[in-house]
C-alpha cells in the first residue's frame, strides 16, 4: 500500500518556514530592559519570549492604545516594553504573586514609569470582577487555565476596536496536537482549546490564532456596543 508522505513533508516545509520566519526577528528595546530580561531568565522568571514581544510591540505600534490593560506583571519587563513603545499609555497590571509585584514595582521606578502604571496584587479573576473603565489594549500573559474565565471581564472592558493579545495559547505544541501533552497538563490543554474555540466563534470578535513564540490568539473586539455613541 503507498504511503503519503505528503502530510509529513508539508509539516516540514512549515516548521522550516517559521524557523525562518523567526530567524528575521530583531528585537529593538532599551539595552537596560534586554539585560534585566536575561537576568530575569536566569531566574526562572517567565519572560515574553522574543518573538513574541516583538509581535507584540509591533501591535501596540499599530494600535497606539492610550489605557492598556495587562495579566500576569511579574517583574514588569513586558510592561515596561509596552511603556517605553506607547510614550502616551498608562498600564493597569495584575499580578498574584507578592515577590514578583514588588520587584515590578521597582522595575518601573528604576525606568521613571511609575507614574504611567497602576499594579494590582491579588487574584485576576476576582479583580477584573470589580474593574469598570474601558482599556483600548489588553494583554494576556496570565495563567493560562483561566484565560476562559477571565474572557467575560475583559470583553466587558474593552471598547469597539479594542485588541485583546493572548499570549502562549499553543503551549509548547500541546493545544494544537503537534506534541503530546502530559497527562498531568492535560486539564489546561482542554482549558486553552476552550478559550480558543470560544473567542473564535464569538461573532463580536475577529480572531486570529498564529505560531508566533508559544501561540498567540489576537482578537479585536468589533461589535459596536449600547453604551458606546
Amino acid at each position: 500500500v503507498p504511503v503519503d508522505r505528503s502530510r509529513h513533508f508539508g509539516s516540514v516545509k512549515t516548521q522550516k518556514k517559521m524557523k525562518y520566519a523567526a530567524s528575521l526577528v530583531k528585537l529593538h528595546i532599551d539595552e537596560r530592559l534586554k539585560a534585566l530580561r536575561t537576568d530575569a531568565l536566569a531566574r526562572g522568571i517567565p519572560v515574553t519570549d522574543e518573538e513574541t514581544l516583538n509581535y507584540l510591540l509591533l501591535m501596540l505600534s499599530a494600535s497606539r492604545p492610550r489605557r492598556i490593560l495587562e495579566i500576569g506583571t511579574a517583574v514588569g519587563l513586558s510592561a515596561v516594553a509596552m511603556l517605553l513603545r506607547c510614550p502616551a499609555a498608562h498600564v493597569t497590571t495584575i499580578e498574584l504573586e507578592e515577590e514578583r509585584y514588588l520587584e515590578a514595582k521597582q522595575n518601573f521606578e528604576r525606568f521613571g514609569l511609575s507614574s504611567r502604571v497602576t499594579c494590582y496584587l491579588g487574584d485576576a479573576g476576582e479583580i477584573l470582577s470589580m474593574m469598570d473603565g474601558r482599556f483600548d489594549f489588553v494583554f494576556l500573559d496570565g495563567p493560562k487555565a483561566q484565560y476562559e474565565k477571565y474572557l467575560f471581564d475583559l470583553k466587558r472592558l474593552m471598547p469597539t476596536g479594542g485588541v485583546l493579545f493572548a499570549d502562549d495559547v499553543l503551549l509548547y505544541g500541546w493545544v494544537s496536537g503537534e506534541h503530546p501533552a502530559p497527562q498531568k497538563r492535560h486539564s489546561i490543554v482542554d482549558k486553552l482549546r476552550g478559550y480558543l474555540a470560544n473567542i473564535s466563534a464569538d461573532e463580536d470578535f475577529i480572531t486570529s490564532v498564529l505560531d508566533v513564540g508559544d501561540g498567540v490568539a489576537v482578537s479585536v473586539l468589533t461589535k459596536e456596543k449600547d453604551s458606546e455613541g
